[in-house]
């Protein structure tokens, strides 16, 4: 169902493909609104010096400049860029709106986002994100990162996508452990962990022994990121390790909250998982990282966590949590794998054919006689034979084709996909449920 693109790294879907797409962002939209969340879009573009500030991420930017400007994009911090992801714009956003915004500010955020990184499966320079965040004015109560994994894995859950795990961990618990062990460049290790599933434990005991753990302190900080659980267990598990600290035993309180929490409301779907780092250094507490089971190449599909002082200025500070949705990562492989299908490729329910040219107008009043009642219908634009009008209905997936009545003969409408034909009126006559909007439903398994 998905193809190349002529541009790579740059999708482009079908009609029927953008069906399944905007199925999961209206139903993302759906579950974060039930849950309370305000929806807001922030500018394309951002400073570099704002893009920046958070991290060594500047190859991924992609700059904004006129074609006769040749000014370097690195050099200038007011350099203008495309934003490579929707949390530093939303930390900037909650910064500059402070004041007229209500805390605990509750948002969700759809939008496209770009980075100039090599175009892979799953992997895009241009795609959209879904982010959902709540943030604090001050201090922010750690029940909201319990709340963020049980609405993700709502959101998720109704996607029917099959299974898929909310992997969690707590930067506190790891880095706690890593001080208990008598380390200091604690970013450092959790930059090594963060590489396991790509470059396996023996290469990360490697690398963290490169950095100056001895074997020991490797095999220690390895044994931690083995642990799994979806239960409270993992918390006896972390301390027959024997490693003690007090950051360590917050970390544990924590993320002991979030797994019992949705072993309760989203049995089976969150687990914790010791190895989860994530790459950025903002985050500060619960991380957060989805895989679809079956499908774990893919890598992460939603992934996110606590940050303390993201958006802040001068001595105050804005703490948040929240996820990101890889939109279009999880759409293609929706599509390669056909897991999701639509009805039809068409919003249409309903074309009217012509009997003669000279029908045109009669059939445009029968059109919005429908359409004021919410059903999506099409006009021919010239009369052909009625079996050629249906196979063009039938070929774009219009369930049904509406024939006008000769002199006092009532209208008739046909299911094409039945064969059945009966009379009907455009005043009252509607299609079932199923039937009124290109809907999209459970394709092959996965």
């Amino acid at each position: 169902m998905a193809r190349k693109p002529s541009l790579t790294g740059f999708p482009e879907w079908l009609p029927a493909e953008r069906i399944v797409e905007q199925h999961v962002l209206d139903t993302l939209r759906r579950v974060f609104e039930l849950h309370g969340f305000s929806n807001i879009e922030t500018r394309a573009v951002e400073t570099v010096g704002q893009l920046l500030r958070k991290g060594e991420i500047d190859k991924e930017v992609y700059g904004v400049s006129r074609l006769q400007d040749d000014s370097a994009l690195k050099d200038d911090p007011n350099a203008l860029a495309l934003h490579f992801d929707l949390t530093v714009p939303f930390a900037r956003y909650v910064v500059e709106n402070a004041g007229y915004l209500h805390f605990p500010f509750r948002r969700y955020q759809m939008q496209k986002v770009w980075r100039g990184e090599r175009p892979q499966d799953g992997r895009f320079r241009e795609f959209t994100q879904a982010d959902v965040d709540i943030v604090g004015d001050g201090a922010l109560p750690f029940r909201y990162d319990v709340e963020l994994a049980l609405v993700i894995a709502e959101a998720l859950s109704a996607l029917d996508l099959g299974e898929f795990r909310l992997r969690v961990n707590n930067r506190k618990l790891s880095e706690g452990f890593y001080l208990g062990l008598g380390l200091t460049d604690t970013a450092a290790v959790l930059r090594s962990i963060d590489k396991l599933e790509k470059m396996g434990a023996a290469k990360v005991s490697e690398e963290l022994q490169a950095a100056g753990l001895s074997p020991e302190q490797a095999t220690q900080a390895l044994a931690l990121a083995a642990i799994r659980a979806s239960d409270g267990s993992f918390v006896d598990e972390v301390r027959a390790l024997g490693v003690q600290h007090p950051l360590l035993e917050e970390g544990l309180d924590e993320l002991r909250q979030v797994v019992e929490a949705a072993a309760v409301a989203a049995p089976g779907r969150v687990m914790a998982d010791l190895s989860i780092a994530r790459g950025l250094d903002y985050y500060t507490g619960t991380v957060y990282e989805t895989v679809l089971v079956g499908h774990e190449k893919l890598g992460s599909i939603c992934s996110g966590g606590r940050y303390e002082s993201l958006a802040s200025k001068g001595s105050k500070s804005y703490p948040g949590v929240g996820l990101s949705i890889g939109v279009s990562r999880l759409v293609s492989r929706l599509l390669a794998e056909q897991t999701l299908v639509p009805n039809r490729e068409v919003p249409t329910a309903v074309l009217v054919a012509l009997p003669n040219d000279g029908e045109w107008l009669r059939a445009q009043d029968v059109a919005r006689q429908l359409r004021s009642r919410g059903i999506p219908t099409e006009v021919m634009a010239t009369a052909e034979k009625f079996g050629k009008q249906i196979r063009h209905a039938d070929r774009r997936g219009i369930p049904f084709v509406w024939f006008l009545g000769e002199a006092e003969a009532a209208d008739q409408v046909k299911d094409i996909r039945s064969g059945e034909q009966r009379d009907a009126d455009p005043s009252n006559w509607a299609p079932a449920a199923s039937d009124l909007n290109a809907v999209v439903r459970r394709g092959v398994e996965s």
